[in-house]
Formats: C-alpha cells, sequence, structure tokens
C-alpha cells in the first residue's frame, strides 16, 4: 500500500504504529501477526516508549491486574501521543465487553475473535471514521483464525500458534469465556508457516497455545502430528512445547515424542497446586498421583529433562495443611523452575464467590513457595554442571557475555570474541552464574 494518508493535522506521512503486548505467548505470536498485517500496509514498527500514529494494546484478562495494566496503558499513550489512535484489543473486552467499551481513551475496542479486521478498523479511524466497538462473540464450531508472522522482532526463537480456546472450566479462570471453544490450526498451515521461519533463519520454533494439549481434538488429530510436521521442516533445529495440561499426555505420545528430532526435553507441565483438596476445588483434572506418574514418564522419555510448572498458593479455602501438602509436592517434584503466585479473584468465576484467605497469610505462604522453587531450581542447575550441552546463542547481556539456551532451557553465559547470533554451539557448563550457567566453548 506504500505511503498512507494521514488524518487531520498529521498530512501526509508514514505512519508509525506501536504494539503493547500484555499476558501469555500466545498473545506475543498474535501481536506480531498483526506487526506484519501493519508493515505490509506501510506502517513503521516502533517501541511503544516512541511517538506514534497508532498503538495497539494487546490485552490480558487472566487477573484483574491484567485490566488494570490495560487502562494504564491507554492512559499513558494518550498522554504521550495526543492525536493518536488507540486501539484496545484481545482477550479483557472479549471477556468483559461492557466495561471495555466505556474506556474512553480507546479509540477502537475490538476482541480476540476478529483481530484481522484491526487494520481496516485503524485505517478508517485515521481517515476521520467515527469510534468503532466491535467485539464478536464466539460460536460452537467456529474455524481457526488464521494468522501469519513474518517474524519476530529482536528474537532469535520464534513462538508459533497453532490452537485456540479452552473448556476445561477451572473455577478460578476466565479465559474459556475470552478465548471461546477449543480450536486447531489446519497442519498444511502449520508447515506453510514454520518453512518460512526456517527460511528466515529462525532455528527454534515454540508451539503454543491457549490449552495447547487439546491440539487437533476438533480435527480429528493429536498434538503429535503438529510435532510430527514441526521437527522436520527444514531448516528448524528445535522444536520446543509451550505450557501443556497434564491429564492430556499419555504414555503413547510420550513413546513417540522421544522418537522426534530436535524436539527440546523441557516440559512446562501446568500444576497449581500439589494437594488434591485444593485441585477439586480449583476443578482440575487430575490428582497429584497421575501428576507424578506423568512427570515420571516424561523423566524416563527424556533422561535429563527439564519440568517447569505454575503453582498458586492461597486459592480461595486453602488450609495450612493442605499448604504444606502442596510445598511438599513441590519439592519432590524438583521443578527446574517454578512460577509462584498468589491466587487473586477474578469476576464471573465460581472462585471468586468462595472464601477467601488471608492477604497476610497469603504472602507468608507466597515467599515459602518460592523459596522452595529456589531451592529445586538450585539443585537442577547444580545437576547441569560438568555436562556439555549445545547452546543456542541469543544476544550479549549488559556485560557483554552471550546468552542462550540449552536444550532442556538452562540459561548459559560465555565470554567469547565469536559472533554466535542464531548459531548452536556446544559448550561445557562450568559454574552457577546469576540464574543459570557459565560456560566454556568444549575442546
Amino acid at each position: 500500500m506504500g505511503a498512507i494518508r494521514s488524518a487531520g493535522k498529521r498530512g501526509f506521512c508514514m505512519l508509525r504504529a506501536a504494539f503493547y503486548t500484555l499476558g501469555c505467548k500466545v498473545n506475543q505470536y498474535e501481536s506480531n501477526a498483526m506487526m506484519s498485517a501493519f508493515e505490509q500496509a506501510g506502517f513503521t514498527i516502533v517501541e511503544p516508549e516512541e511517538e506514534a500514529d497508532v498503538y495497539v494494546i494487546n490485552s490480558c484478562t487472566v487477573t484483574a491486574t491484567g485490566d488494570k495494566k490495560s487502562r494504564q496503558a491507554l492512559r499513558r499513550f494518550r498522554r504521550q501521543s495526543p492525536l493518536a489512535v488507540l486501539v484496545l484489543c484481545g482477550c479483557f473486552p472479549q471477556a468483559f465487553p461492557e466495561e471495555a467499551s466505556l474506556i474512553p481513551e480507546a479509540d477502537i475496542v475490538m476482541g480476540s475473535k476478529n483481530r484481522r479486521d484491526v487494520l481496516q478498523a485503524v485505517l478508517d479511524r485515521l481517515a476521520g471514521g467515527e469510534r468503532v466497538v466491535k467485539i464478536l462473540p464466539h460460536t460452537a464450531g467456529e474455524p481457526f483464525e488464521p494468522m501469519k508472522i513474518g517474524g519476530f522482532h529482536s528474537r532469535t526463537r520464534a513462538f508459533l500458534k497453532i490452537q485456540d480456546g479452552c473448556e476445561r472450566r477451572c473455577s478460578y479462570c476466565i479465559i474459556p469465556d475470552a478465548r471461546g471453544p477449543i480450536r486447531s490450526k489446519p497442519l498444511q498451515d502449520i508447515q506453510e508457516e514454520l518453512a518460512a521461519l526456517g527460511a528466515q533463519g529462525y532455528r527454534e520454533v515454540v508451539l503454543v497455545g491457549i490449552n495447547l494439549s487439546c491440539y487437533g481434538l476438533d480435527l480429528g488429530l493429536s498434538l503429535t502430528d503438529a510435532l510430527e510436521v514441526a521437527c522436520h521442516t527444514p531448516g528448524i533445529s528445535r522444536v520446543r512445547l509451550g505450557s501443556l495440561e497434564p491429564e492430556l499426555l499419555t504414555d503413547e505420545m510420550m513413546e513417540q515424542w522421544k522418537k522426534l528430532p530436535g524436539l527440546c526435553p523441557q516440559f512446562h507441565l501446568s500444576l497449581q497446586s500439589g494437594c488434591d483438596a485444593t485441585l477439586r476445588r480449583m476443578n482440575r483434572h487430575y490428582d497429584t498421583a497421575e501428576y507424578r506418574r506423568i512427570a515420571a514418564g516424561l523423566r524416563k522419555a527424556f533422561p535429563g529433562c527439564a519440568l517447569t510448572t505454575d503453582v498458586m498458593v492461597a486459592f480461595p479455602g486453602e488450609t495450612e495443611e493442605e499448604y504444606e501438602a502442596s510445598e511438599a509436592f513441590v519439592r519432590e517434584m524438583n521443578f527446574a523452575r517454578t512460577h509462584v503466585f498468589v491466587y487473586s479473584p477474578r469476576k464471573g468465576t465460581p472462585a471468586a464467590l468462595m472464601p477467601q484467605v488471608d492477604k497476610q497469610v497469603a504472602s507468608r505462604r507466597a515467599k515459602r513457595m518460592a523459596q522452595a522453587a529456589e531451592d529445586c531450581r538450585t539443585r537442577f542447575l547444580q545437576e547441569q554442571l560438568g555436562t556439555e550441552q549445545p547452546v543456542l546463542w541469543e544476544n550479549r547481556d549488559s556485560n557483554g557475555l552471550w546468552q542462550g539456551y540449552t536444550p532442556n532451557y538452562t540459561q548459559v553465559y560465555l565470554d567469547s570474541d565469536r559472533e554466535l547470533h542464531r548459531q548452536i554451539v556446544v559448550v561445557k557448563l562450568t559454574e552457577l552464574y546469576q540464574d543459570g550457567c557459565m560456560g566454556r566453548l568444549a575442546e
């Protein structure tokens, strides 16, 4: 489209668009897909801190804090560029359409279903059009929204969204309302997008989804089918999986996965709690015995693999005994990394109506769980010392050290004058350093 006509006092110019993304890796992918569409239309993509003609806030609504951050961003960008077109899209408007539509700073409000329409809505607004509120409801049987990325700005690793939607209805979660039913990206589309990423020089791709374990249920396929395509794509050396719901992993899947070339032995198994009573109140679909069995199966199929997870503390009704059981289970699992967070009520969910845990008690438990997570993290890193690992190098840190990741997602630092960006080079891990390990080039 080339140069675009800008509205009002701005006259004619090449317009600048900034994207501010909150939340998960799926949101990051979707923002990059929108960036690609804007670039193809002639926009220059700039950082959110810069002055721009358009700001797109791709929101997250997992917690009320996410909604607050979206509001704050809108106010900040309005002060920063008073004449800019501000777009609020994504999960927040989809889950809470009335609330989002009343935010005065937003010129365009759209949900999580029609991101392809954002560009045209912006062009119409720049041409003097009216404010737009267009939040389409999710419906049963709706198809996967076709989106493609042209690359990831300033990244070595690319995220590829292959699944959307969730129907699990955990008692604390609003995401089924924000994301709708399960739907999957067709294998042919996955193959084409992966081939393009490989041709651009991306060595590693992370397959992501809202409930990634459910990939293919609507197409008569499984996550293994998507992995088969990804792991055999020319140019792609590594394939990593995003967050997984554990109860959907079977022994047969693990046997198939261990034969795939380039599948990274790092698996993020969502836990939420290590106490069975708490898991039942959460309406999770597994217990600790099943989780333990699945974790053991992955460690058998992928010796030395890293298991990472999320753990929530102070879920409504959590007693001291239940917390103790959860912490003990976390220590038993010896996770490579654990994201610890305090439960916060989410309007519209059953858990928000349950008896809440005192905030001081919640804070104390969060600190204890964080220490348990750190102890496990240190043990895992110590187990890596002395091993030789292929590392995909990404960039240099503020000290001039190269940073990269092993297949099991151990962060490695290296002091070297070589140009290593996007290269995979074997190093020996020698000592703990910051949140990872220091390495030296293997002989």
